[in-house]
């Protein structure tokens, strides 16, 4: 606003009415539904708290990025929409990176930073924790473990884990499709170990042949990569109980959703592990969810954290897979939020499909810098704002916000204060953590690892029971039966566990990733 134009008649408390651009960015977050409260509008260096910025809870389910430099407030906003979801019974699953999202569970603490915040953007704060769960991938941290066996987790998924290239990629396909045809069930990573490891013996090379030509030198290479993932301590990660994402979608008694916080700090020099991990997740709800449409809710929304790990690096068929995937599962009622720095990090085909976006402040020290602050202006609808002045010039706690209306259309870009979460803003001791997870009722479905007869022990007990060489004259060699035609001809292998109904020596019903369906 110039210093030539007329002050504006007083508005609620004594402030100034809000001029004739900020009214209508404020009319676009007047929603008549039930919203999340986001903040207040920030408009001339001031923040109005008569003008409240919010998120439809139907439009929750279109997905969403929430983006900024680090240090700028991230954590703090997904920790401030899983409240609120939480409080209007709509379970969440948030990836804790860092280990400081477990406060969710327990009131926060006022201070004077907080009684500030709350006074500045309208807000009626009060101390309230949420019921949450706590899980860990494969039991290495502090919650439940998170397991998945080879099976479902799949070829495309893995292939993105062990970093093999498009080729390799399609010949560990295979070798899932032989396994799945011969009824030989991966479980865990020696089972697949064990089948590759066949497939490239003098007795197991004839097979090769009948499933595409898969050469014995990529077999190989699977094989070694497989030897050194499992020698750096992945293999707790693959094996039975494997977990039910269905437990994702529970509420607690009084009605509110659970927050399941899938505890990441103790694999966080894994990165690409848990990026896909996270993927597995997201694709087995996808399996497994029926179309709902657009609802009241969404049946569960999905915070991914570290966004950028899952993109660097993938084939094309994978970030297709993604896309795909992210397109379709939104009529299953699940929303997805990527978290990351800057909208750079997410392809394009992905980002165009996030329709809720969150922007903290970006830094611009670097040609690079500006380059990445340029392509995010490019991603927001035209605005009143100078936004690449205002994103560089942001505080903690702040950003820039555009989200889709009630009628599905791009609301205002609004430069926001956000609200402060009610509940603790940081982790809770260790050991009152172990006690939630030991009192839940999750806790003896899952904890205690299974290791039963798979891929591994059937062939194993294959090679044992082969008979000695005879004294007779040996049949001609197109009549002699493989190692394996001899194992499946024995009667040992029965259908496999995560096959749709089938009988052994049908292929399991795979995804768009690869992975298994599985019967619950």
């Amino acid at each position: 606003m110039s210093d030539s134009e007329t002050v504006p008649p007083a508005g609620p408390r004594g402030a100034p009415a809000l001029p004739e651009e900020a009214r209508k960015i404020a009319a676009g977050y007047a929603f008549t539904g039930p919203a999340l409260d986001l903040g207040a509008l920030l408009w001339d260096g001031a923040c109005r708290a008569d003008a409240p910025v919010r998120i439809p809870l139907t439009v929750l389910n279109r997905h969403g990025l929430v983006a900024g430099a680090t240090g700028t407030g991230k954590t703090k906003t997904l920790q401030l929409i899983a409240e609120q979801l939480s409080a209007q019974g709509v379970p969440v699953f948030l990836a804790d990176i860092k280990g400081d999202l477990s406060g969710i569970a327990r009131p926060g603490q006022p201070n004077e930073r907080v009684r500030k915040r709350s006074a500045d953007v309208g807000q009626e704060w009060a101390p309230a924790g949420f019921p949450a769960e706590f899980f860990a991938l494969g039991g290495l941290g502090h919650g439940i473990p998170v397991r998945a066996t080879v099976t479902s987790f799949g070829p495309v998924l893995l292939s993105k884990v062990l970093r093999l290239n498009q080729t390799q990629e399609q010949s560990l396909g295979l070798i899932f499709h032989y396994a799945d045809t011969k009824g030989l069930e991966l479980i865990d990573l020696k089972d697949l170990r064990a089948v590759v490891a066949f497939l490239t013996s003098d007795e197991g090379k004839a097979e090769l042949k009948g499933i595409g030509g898969l050469s014995g030198a990529t077999a190989g290479v699977i094989l070694r990569s497989l030897t050194a993932f499992e020698a750096q301590g992945m293999a707790d990660f693959f094996g039975e109980p494997e977990f039910g994402t269905a437990d994702f979608l529970r509420t607690a008694e009084d009605g509110r959703g659970i927050v399941s916080v899938l505890e990441l700090a103790a694999v966080q020099d894994r990165p690409l592990l848990f990026s896909t991990f996270l993927m597995w997740l997201l694709a087995d709800l996808f399996h497994d969810l029926p179309e709902i449409g657009d609802a009241d809710k969404p049946r569960l929304v999905f915070f991914f954290d570290e966004a950028h790990l899952l993109f660097d690096d993938a084939s094309r068929a994978f970030l297709e897979s993604i896309t795909q995937t992210v397109r379709l599962i939104r009529s299953k009622g699940v929303g997805v939020f990527f978290v990351t720095q800057t909208p750079k990090d997410v392809p394009g085909d992905v980002l165009g499909q996030l329709g809720n976006r969150v922007q903290h402040a970006l830094r611009a020290f670097t040609p690079d810098d500006h380059k990445a602050l340029r392509a995010t202006v490019q991603t927001f609808p035209r605005s009143a704002y100078d936004l690449e002045e205002l994103l560089t010039g942001l505080g903690t706690g702040e950003a820039v916000v555009t989200v889709l209306s009630e009628t599905g259309a791009p609301t205002p870009v609004a430069a926001t204060r956000l609200r402060a979460p009610r509940s603790l803003m940081g982790p809770v001791d260790p050991g009152e953590l172990d006690r939630a997870v030991r009192d839940s009722s999750l806790h003896d479905r899952y904890a205690q690892a299974v290791d039963r007869e798979s891929a591994y022990e059937r062939l194993s007990a294959a090679r044992s029971a082969e008979p000695p060489p005879k004294q007779a004259p040996a049949r001609a060699p197109q009549e002699e039966p493989s190692l394996v035609e001899q194992v499946v001809g024995s009667g040992m292998f029965k259908s496999l566990a995560r096959s749709v109904g089938t009988q052994l020596g049908r292929e399991i019903t795979r995804s768009l990733f690869g992975t298994a369906r599985r019967r619950r």
